[in-house]
């Protein structure tokens, strides 16, 4: 089950909170994913934020809605990937893609381009997955979820200064990586 559902059966349709929470929470699970490396994980992650959420909207001063979620995700994300870090060592930070819907191609394309399409989409998770985590979540942030540099700083707790350079960074290592995969 979405989570979207479980939350919205929990919550009237007036209610202020869902209203402010329930659009981000594909947002929320596209980081948690990111960051954790698993689609397990990372549902875990978004309760657990949801509920954190929940029980600390009173505190909620207005603003973006959705870089507050998101910043609650991120520091769910990271707790529960330090706490992991006893469970399975501190390595593994990669990307479930294998059970990623979204890598699944589209069925109109004709079996090379579809083919062509899921070697790329494979490869491409592959270097974001590899990129140092403060890197990958600025990615993530700014590219898929489009935020602004405001709200990743925001989320992130670092300097709109730190983002920037996070980002350039992050593009330059898959910039780079994938001209030595094209070598190859």
């Amino acid at each position: 089950m979405r989570p979207v559902a479980i939350y919205s059966d929990l919550m009237g349709p007036d209610n202020v909170f869902a209203a402010i929470a329930l659009p981000h929470l594909d947002a929320a699970f596209n980081l948690a994913r990111w960051l954790t490396g698993s689609r397990a994980d990372a549902e875990d992650v978004v309760q657990e934020a949801m509920v954190r959420a929940l029980t600390y909207f009173p505190t909620y001063r207005g603003g973006s809605g959705r870089a507050w979620i998101l910043q609650i995700v991120r520091n769910t994300a990271y707790g529960a990937l330090k706490a992991r870090r006893g469970e399975r060592g501190a390595g593994h930070t990669g990307v479930d893609a294998a059970a990623d819907i979204e890598s699944i191609p589209d069925l109109a394309d004709d079996p090379e381009k579809a083919l062509i399409l899921s070697d790329d989409l494979e490869r491409m998770d592959a270097l974001i997955a590899s990129l140092p985590l403060e890197l990958r979540e600025t990615l993530v942030l700014r590219e898929l979820e489009e935020l602004s540099y405001r709200e990743i700083a925001q989320i992130t707790a670092a300097p709109i200064g730190t983002v920037m350079s996070r980002l350039w960074r992050a593009r330059r290592m898959l910039t780079q990586a994938a001209a030595e995969g094209a070598r190859r």
